[in-house]
């Protein structure tokens, strides 16, 4: 991801998904953070982001919860 282009690719696809509630994505670090009301199925996540035209390099640990 590169520009703004891609920032609303990325968020619009992966907003789509069921349970999805929001999207930041960080275009210089190349990160996106996915918020859901549950957890997501990794292959559904990959396969939106294929679909947007990128590719999913690997899933960052949570934050642990307080």
């Amino acid at each position: 991801m590169t520009c703004g282009h891609c920032e609303k690719a990325v968020s619009s696809a992966l907003s789509a998904l069921e349970g999805v509630t929001g999207v930041a994505v960080d275009v210089f670090a190349g990160l996106v953070t996915v918020i859901s009301g549950s957890e997501l199925d990794d292959d559904r996540v990959r396969d939106a982001i294929d679909e947007a035209g990128y590719e999913l390099a690997g899933r960052a640990a949570a934050p642990a919860a307080h």
